[in-house]
């Protein structure tokens, strides 16, 4: 250590091991000073040692040497340097955060956590911080918990809310089971699976993209473990025709089992679809995309979620729309006014089905939180904070387990 800045030797020497769950025995960490200078913190089996910077790293976090004294004389200014954009952290934000976390020398309840939790059907990975009434962020289609560290950091606060992101199982670094239907009964199973590993009696949900679409999957079968619903830019059943219907109906998802192209090329599209994929929060998100669509689990996990999107029934019996009036909680739902992907003529379907939901619309595209954070976590903290707190979960109902233990057994065969 004694070469490197006493800023930097700092952070190591304050590396706590329980609160970074590495998911690797042996984890690269590079930490760059204005781009000129860089050391590699090595985590090995929980403990930590400062090298010289070599090779390929895990993550990759830059700031300037301001920046990083900052973060290294208090305690929260590493995330405020994050969410500001003046602290880069690339490739890996598990990894990238989990070390910020785990350095910053925060030993009280609440405080900004990295573990996995073995549920009945998966290992899932999860962020959590603050010690309220507990509230559980589901990522969209392709993204990871990452997507909901603004979240995390702003209704955490004060202790108003106990706040629990996950990579749903298929994602990040949660466990992808190949033989999974990745259908959204199958994740609302893993997110109340979650629930009683947790031990908690009922959550709210916060739900972006696909991860709305779980939540009120969630909330319609087990309207019991559910409190509110925030619902952000959800992934709704479609209501146009859709002209790929019958060929997806033919086609496997675990086609993506097979490598179909090489990273460049996969990098290469993804920055042609997305504007400025290479800045900031939104390069951060494309790293997390890419991390898990370049394995060949992650791929197909992701093409089985897409097609479910598009080949869920809208009407009928057991249809969306069909099913949707009989939603029981509360929710939320917060619209961009630039959304390509849910447009706001949603909400007038919406607003037929559900006459009493409240409705928000932001300037803003599809990820809210990302993009607007302020607006977004005040109106969610406000309309969550207007119930009282939840219990912990003091046993399992037995029923419910029965029935999801069949239908896991049918999803696997």
């Amino acid at each position: 250590m004694s070469r490197a800045p006493d800023y930097i030797a700092t952070l190591v020497r304050r590396f706590d091991g329980d609160v970074f769950d590495a998911r690797k025995r042996r984890t690269r960490i590079r930490l760059v000073v204005d781009k000129a200078s860089a050391w590699d913190v090595l985590v090995n089996d929980g403990r930590v040692a400062l090298d010289t910077a070599s090779g390929d790293a895990d993550a990759m976090l830059s700031a300037d040497e301001q920046t990083w004294a900052e973060i290294a004389g208090d305690v929260r200014r590493g995330m405020n340097a994050y969410t500001a954009g003046r602290l880069v952290v690339r490739r890996n934000l598990h990894v990238g955060v989990g070390f910020l976390a785990a350095t910053s020398g925060d030993t009280e309840p609440g405080r900004l956590t990295f573990r996995t939790v073995t549920t009945r059907s998966a290992k899932l990975s999860t962020l959590e911080a603050g010690t309220g009434t507990p509230v559980l962020a589901l990522h969209g289609l392709g993204g990871t918990k990452g997507s909901f560290l603004p979240t995390v950091a702003a209704l955490a606060d004060r202790d108003r809310f106990r706040v629990i992101a996950l990579d749903l199982p298929g994602f990040g670094d949660s466990d992808k089971p190949i033989r999974a239907s990745y259908d959204a009964r199958y994740f609302a199973d893993s997110v109340v699976d979650l629930l009683d590993a947790l031990e908690l009696e009922r959550a709210h949900l916060i739900g972006n993209s696909l991860g709305g679409r779980v939540a009120l999957e969630t909330a319609l079968c087990y309207p019991d473990r559910v409190g509110r619903l925030a619902l952000l830019a959800p992934s709704l059943a479609w209501r146009r025709d859709r002209p790929m219907l019958s060929f997806l109906r033919l086609t496997q998802p675990k086609l993506g089992l097979v490598h179909m192209a090489p990273r460049p090329v996969v990098e290469a599209i993804v920055h042609r679809l997305i504007p400025n994929a290479d800045k900031g929060w939104t390069a951060a998100g494309v790293d997390e995309f890419l991390r898990a669509y370049l394995s060949r689990t992650g791929r197909a996990a992701f093409y089985a979620a897409a097609r479910h999107i598009y080949i869920e029934e809208p009407h009928g019996e057991t249809g969306f729309w069909t099913r949707l009036p009989a939603l029981e909680a509360d929710a939320l739902f917060v619209w961009g006014l630039r959304d390509r992907l849910v447009p706001i003529a949603f909400a007038r379907h919406v607003e037929q089905a559900l006459p009493h939901a409240k409705h928000v619309e932001i300037d803003c595209g599809h990820v809210p939180q990302v993009e607007r954070p302020r607006r977004t976590h005040a109106a969610v903290g406000e309309f969550l904070s207007a119930r009282r707190g939840l219990r912990r979960r003091p046993r399992f109902a037995q029923d419910d387990r029965a029935q999801r233990d069949a239908r896991t057994r049918a999803a696997l065969r």
